[in-house]
């Protein structure tokens, strides 16, 4: 009666630790989760690439939320304070990290967002002259300014260069170019091409002459390594 007795005290033991365990692991995996607000310039291109971004590389450690919202670029860093204030209040949670997506395009207010999301404490990735820079450079470097038409030409060239996409066209608001990129571009590549255009500006805060020129590729870094952010 005794061993039997002395079993079940071990055993509720043991019980009770693994319990106390598998609540900690909880609390830490929560502790570790990086919120994210991404508000993009763009309706679905820009949304539409990080939307497919997080999807694939989906982990417990971060929470996303994409809104497209086509506005001129101050005001679009002002509508992002306003969805950022919006859903903490209803969420009583609150974001880690808050990014601000625009082209410099036909825009001339870049320098004046850029300003405002740093007053506002937000990380602008920003791109002179369209985002489709940041696709191009997946698989070539460039270091020449081009309108978004000379992008998406460029791109479709490199692209139909492989076997499975002959007859590549691409459109602005497909939300498969994600994929594309993924199975025939070089993010690392097109990483190391962001950083090397961004050199070619240091000590130049006129953004707007950074042609061309991206930092998509930050906010790329810190939706992939989220755990970096946690001090």
């Amino acid at each position: 009666m005794g061993k039997l007795l002395k079993y079940k005290i071990e055993k509720l033991k043991r019980e009770k630790r693994k319990a106390k365990a598998v609540k900690k692991r909880k609390e830490n995996t929560r502790s570790k989760i990086v919120r994210f607000l991404i508000v993009c310039e763009g309706a679905c291109t820009e949304p539409n690439y990080f939307r497919a971004l997080v999807k694939d590389r989906f982990s417990e450690v971060r929470e996303e939320v994409i809104k497209g919202e086509g506005m001129f670029t101050c005001a679009l860093v002002k509508r992002t304070l306003h969805i950022k204030d919006e859903l903490e209040q209803k969420r009583q949670l609150p974001f880690d990290r808050v990014w601000v997506v625009f082209d410099r395009d036909e825009f001339s207010d870049v320098n004046e967002a850029i300003r405002l999301c740093q007053s506002y404490s937000f990380n602008s990735a920003w791109t002179n002259e369209a985002f489709e820079l940041w696709y191009y450079l997946h698989f070539q470097y460039l270091n020449t300014g081009l309108s978004r038409h000379d992008y998406i030409d460029k791109l479709e060239k490199e692209i139909r260069k492989h076997d499975s996409f002959k007859n590549y066209k691409y459109e602005k608001n497909n939300p498969d170019v994600y994929n594309v990129l993924s199975s025939i571009g070089n993010e690392d590549f097109a990483k190391q091409n962001a950083k090397r255009l961004r050199s070619l500006f240091v000590g130049n805060v006129n953004y707007q002459m950074h042609n061309p020129c991206t930092t998509v590729d930050l906010l790329v870094n810190e939706l992939e390594n989220p755990v970096s952010l946690i001090k």
